[in-house]
C-alpha cells in the first residue's frame, strides 16, 4: 500500500478548485502520517472519540472534518479542534455546535447535509427541511459557526444515471441557496460530494470537494471500527 502513490494519482485527476478530504476512518494515525508526509492537511473522520485520539496524536496543522452523523452529546468532544462538521442536518445541531464553539473560543465551520439519494438509510435534511429552517431565519444570529456548503451523499447503486441525477440535484440546491440566503457570504462555497467510487460524477455535477478513503487508505480496518 503506498499512500503517497494513491494521494498523487487521486489528486492529479481533480481538477483546479476541488478539495480533497482524505477519508481516515479506520486506519491508524501512521497510515495518516504517511499522507500528511505527503502533503494532506485535510482528513475526515466519523468517530468523535478516533477523531479526538488521532488529533492529540498528530501535527496541529491538519484540518479535521468530522463527516458522520453528528450526535448532540458528541459536539463538545470534538469542538476545541474540529474545523469543519460536515453532516449536519437539524438547527439544534448548528445551535449546539455554536455553543461548544463559543465555549472553547473558537469559529466552526458547518456544512447542510441533504438526503439527495433514494436510500431511506441515509442522513440529512430533505431539500424542504432545510429551506424551511433557514427561511426561518434563527441560523443568522449564531455567531461561532459559518454555514460554508451543502454535503449529501448519492444513492449506492450502479445507475450511473442516477447518481448523476443526484448530484446534479444537490448542485441545485447549493446554487438556490447561494441566491438566495447567502448571496453576500464568500464563505458559502462548498459543495462536499463524490466518495472512492463515484467522486468523478460527483465533479462533473459541480462538487468542489471530494471524500475518498479506500482509495487513498485501501479498505478499512474493521478491527478498528469498533
Amino acid at each position: 500500500m503506498d499512500i503517497k502513490e494513491n494521494l498523487n494519482r487521486i489528486k492529479a485527476t481533480l481538477p483546479a478548485g476541488v478539495r480533497l478530504v482524505a477519508v481516515s476512518k479506520t486506519h491508524p494515525a501512521d497510515m495518516l502520517m504517511e499522507a500528511y508526509n505527503a502533503g494532506q492537511r485535510i482528513f475526515g473522520e466519523n468517530k468523535v472519540q478516533e477523531m479526538t485520539a488521532k488529533s492529540q496524536v498528530l501535527p496541529a496543522d491538519i484540518e479535521w472534518h468530522f463527516i458522520g452523523h453528528v450526535q448532540s452529546n458528541k459536539i463538545k468532544m470534538m469542538a476545541p479542534y474540529v474545523s469543519v462538521i460536515q453532516g449536519v442536518d437539524t438547527f439544534d445541531k448548528l445551535a449546539e455546535i455554536d455553543r461548544q464553539a463559543a465555549k472553547n473560543g473558537r469559529h466552526i465551520t458547518c456544512y447542510l447535509q441533504l438526503h439527495i439519494a433514494s436510500e431511506e438509510t441515509k442522513f440529512g435534511f430533505s431539500p424542504d427541511e432545510c429551506t424551511a429552517m433557514l427561511d426561518e431565519g434563527k441560523w443568522r444570529s449564531l455567531q461561532n459557526i459559518t454555514i460554508g456548503g451543502v454535503m449529501g451523499m448519492a444513492t449506492n447503486t450502479d445507475d450511473e444515471a442516477q447518481v448523476r441525477r443526484e448530484f446534479s440535484r444537490l448542485k441545485e440546491i447549493f446554487d438556490s441557496y447561494k441566491q438566495k440566503y447567502f448571496a453576500g457570504s464568500a464563505d458559502f462555497n462548498t459543495i462536499s460530494a463524490g466518495m472512492s467510487g463515484d467522486y468523478e460524477l460527483a465533479i462533473q455535477a459541480g462538487s468542489n470537494m471530494v471524500r475518498i478513503g479506500s482509495a487513498i487508505f485501501g479498505e478499512r480496518n474493521y478491527n478498528l471500527d469498533k
